[in-house]
């Protein structure tokens, strides 16, 4: 099956029905998944979006509510909908979808809703509101199958129909003790071939991956990708258990994530959101375009300092943008694999040792490579054998220096505590387009003007 994208027939006949009767639009919905409508939001207003949403069944309006992106503000259709139609929705909920939801809004709105709800699921998405959203706690679902260690196999199973009823789907059954203090996780598999006379405490693996509440989430990702894992139980300091998150929940913070490395590396603010407005977008961007101006300038008065140079040897102006150009794309290729192996584990001294080598090795076998090609250029259309000695030397130096800064810069600031994705690009850029007009200018006055013959 296909990933679905909107594309204007789909639009088109979403819109020719929003204009006939109810009967009509819910017959074109019928065709779509939750998940596809929920794409489908992103062209229509709020008024076609509570239509919607009110003729969909409760389940499915719930679904196309938790698949919306954050940037559509899932929250404001919600509180725009009747207080029945609302508190059915919420309820439908899981705890962690609906929690992330209610988040958006404000305390008064975030009251309202809470006080429509049951009492015990308001009681629940309150204890998930109380967490930091970027750690486990935020990310986890209350709604979980827990037996007690010390019943038979029997009512432990009779224990987890009981609690199925309330949940879609699940994996893993968690054993905890009379004060819920977590002993170990339970298979489907292995609670349906014991005899009947099992005991759950013969049959728990008590060998198993788990996490604190104010764990941050990216290490929580760490996890579920080192262990494989689909879903995690959380826990408190004295081990009680709270929670679990599931691996669902996890590729929304890996796409999280990444999105706000990408955005970083270019100097984006992770606080600029991809559908904001363009007055958010110059707020965001503007102060790191004026950093970059400053750094701009420094790259510029060694221009200056070599006017004598360029006025002898105009071509050279030429081959400097492409050597400060080329140095400026290899070290954002050093940077991003840096930053990501940073992001995926803390390195150690020799890991981050070995880093710098390889980009260096790297730069250098680059940097000869690009060089050998600009030499022959020089040799070719410019009949100078000097000029291709100074561009392959200035290509070399300029792709070195770009690995070593592209690799060094984001650990060094790493280990100072300030995040690598953020200020790296514009110390790196400064480095890289220093040297790569600094290089060849005083090569070629080195090598060309001072030695003529």
């Amino acid at each position: 099956m296909e990933s679905f994208e909107i594309n204007k027939e789909d639009l088109e006949r979403i819109k020719n029905a929003l204009n006939g009767d109810d009967a009509e639009l819910e017959l074109v919905l019928a065709d779509y998944h939750a998940s596809e409508i929920a794409i489908l939001f992103e062209r229509l207003p709020l008024e076609a979006r509570e239509r919607i949403i009110n003729i969909l069944p409760t389940e499915e309006a719930s679904d196309v509510i938790s698949e919306m992106n954050e940037e559509q503000d899932p929250g404001e259709l919600l509180i725009s909908l009747t207080p029945e139609k609302r508190s059915e929705i919420v309820e439908d909920l899981d705890y962690d979808d609906a929690t992330d939801i209610i988040s958006q809004l404000d305390e008064d709105e975030q009251k309202e809703i809470l006080g429509d709800i049951d009492e015990e699921d308001a009681s629940n998405i309150r204890t998930l509101l109380s967490y930091d959203e970027e750690t486990a706690g935020g990310l986890m679902n209350t709604s979980i199958i827990k037996v007690n260690i010390d019943m038979d196999k029997m009512t432990a199973i009779d224990e987890i129909i009981r609690q199925s009823e309330e949940l879609e789907e699940f994996n893993t059954i968690y054993a905890v003790d009379s004060e819920n203090i977590l002993k170990g996780i339970l298979s489907i598999k292995s609670i349906l071939k014991a005899h009947a006379n099992t005991w759950v405490n013969t049959l728990v693996n008590r060998e198993f991956v788990f996490v604190k509440a104010d764990l941050d989430q990216e290490e929580v990702a760490k996890l579920f990708s080192q262990y494989n894992l689909t879903a995690i139980p959380v826990v408190d300091d004295q081990m009680k258990l709270l929670g679990r998150i599931t691996v669902d929940d996890i590729i929304d913070v890996m796409e999280e994530e990444s999105t706000e490395d990408i955005l970083k590396i270019s100097g984006v603010s992770e606080d600029e959101e991809l559908s904001g407005t363009w007055i958010a977008a110059v707020k965001s961007r503007l102060p790191w375009l004026v950093i970059n101006l400053g750094t701009a300038y420094l790259a510029a008065s060694i221009i200056r300092q070599f006017d004598a140079t360029i006025g002898q040897l105009t071509i050279i102006s030429a081959y400097m943008t492409i050597i400060a150009g080329m140095g400026g794309n290899a070290a954002t290729q050093a940077l991003a694999v840096t930053v990501r192996r940073i992001s995926l584990s803390d390195l150690t001294d020799q890991q981050a040792y070995n880093t710098v080598i390889k980009e260096f090795l790297v730069g250098l076998v680059n940097g000869a490579a690009n060089g050998l090609i600009v030499f022959a250029i020089a040799l070719i259309y410019d009949a100078s054998f000097k000029l291709g000695i100074v561009l392959f030397f200035a290509m070399t130096g300029n792709l070195i220096i770009a690995g070593l800064t592209g690799a060094s810069i984001p650990l060094v600031l790493k280990r100072f505590g300030i995040d690598p994705a953020v200020a790296s690009s514009i110390i790196i850029t400064t480095f890289t387009d220093c040297a790569g007009f600094l290089l060849p200018l005083w090569l070629a006055t080195q090598i060309i003007l001072k030695h003529p013959h």
